[in-house]
């Protein structure tokens, strides 16, 4: 019957190859639409994230330097890594050759852990402006939280060699046939990749912000005591700000955890952790999403980032002196 689904060889001239299964043509249209708008709409917002925290100098804060290393992971995910794998979900085949299936999961596996680091190095950060703010003004600058974001790129890319090195060496010893690209992390290293990766981060990043909201609170039932004079009033506007930042950056560390949870399901049920698994396409796309997630989260909660996209999108940020434009 016409439309119905089917079955044809990912390379039709290799003895070896692996089948191909063909989805009907609607379906693989709707497919493919969605997967180019979700791809689009990651690297658009990303982007618009980017040029922002770039170009606005009021914006050029430690704290957003956190934003703007996460943003450029995100928009590479949605450049490389989402089209890559929906393309490979979507064909059941790998037709980017070995040396792709060997670079592929290396860098999509950095990105995400870089992600991670960012992550912690943001709760680290909204920690110490809430519960020390004088050793934050003190000691936090923006030089050395650029410094911290080189070492947590450098250390993704070095542990997730250390956790690749077989695959990286060796990209088809999986295959059972040609057109496959098979990443098999056994449950030993997925094991110790999730305390590494996921479990301890994950607890650093609660403690911390049960500290800071519990510190949040505390301060704004003492500002609602405080005796309203015009010489204490910037104190409590600028801890507002700050705890105003804080539960924002939270909400997103927590879409961050119920993203992440889920990709981690194997290793927990002492499983390996393959790309031939039969579920494995839906635990990385609820990881992959996480990548959308932070830029829609900003433009809710973030005033300035609604107003900056406004003044990119009328092309006001070419204007000369522009980016010494106040957008809060």
């Amino acid at each position: 019957m016409e439309g119905s689904v089917g079955s044809s060889w990912c390379f039709p001239d290799l003895n070896s190859s692996c089948r191909r299964l063909q989805q009907p043509h609607s379906e693989t249209v709707l497919l493919y639409s969605l997967l180019a708008f979700i791809s689009l709409l990651t690297v658009c917002l990303n982007l618009l994230v980017i040029v922002s925290i770039s170009h606005f100098r009021r914006l050029h804060t430690p704290t957003n330097a956190l934003l703007l290393s996460l943003a450029v992971s995100d928009l590479v995910v949605g450049l490389l890594v989402m089209p890559i794998e929906g393309v490979r979900h979507m064909e059941m085949c790998w037709l980017l050759g070995r040396l792709m299936c060997a670079l592929t999961p290396y860098v999509s596996y950095c990105l995400l852990s870089a992600s991670l680091g960012n992550m912690v190095l943001i709760s680290i950060d909204r920690y110490l402006a809430i519960c020390d703010p004088l050793l934050y003004s003190s000691k936090v600058s923006l030089s050395r939280v650029k410094g911290l974001i080189c070492v947590c790129w450098a250390c993704s890319l070095l542990y997730n060699g250390c956790i690749l090195i077989g695959h990286l060496s060796q990209p088809d010893r999986f295959n059972t046939c040609h057109g496959e690209c098979v990443v098999v992390i056994s449950h030993t290293a997925g094991t110790v990749d999730l305390l590494i990766s996921f479990v301890t981060p994950c607890t650093v990043m609660v403690v911390l912000y049960i500290r800071v909201f519990a510190a949040a609170v505390s301060q704004v039932r003492a500002s609602r005591v405080r005796v309203t004079l015009n010489a204490q009033e910037t104190g409590p506007i600028v801890k507002r700000a700050e705890t105003k930042a804080a539960k924002t950056l939270g909400i997103v560390i927590a879409v961050f955890l119920m993203c992440f949870c889920p990709y981690y399901y194997p290793a927990i049920a002492g499983e390996d952790t393959s790309t031939s698994l039969s579920y494995y396409a839906l635990l990385s796309w609820i990881m992959l999403l996480n990548s959308c997630m932070n830029p829609l989260i900003y433009a809710m909660f973030y005033p300035w980032f609604r107003k900056a996209i406004k003044l990119i999108i009328t092309l006001r940020i070419l204007q000369p002196h522009s980016r010494e434009m106040n957008i809060f």
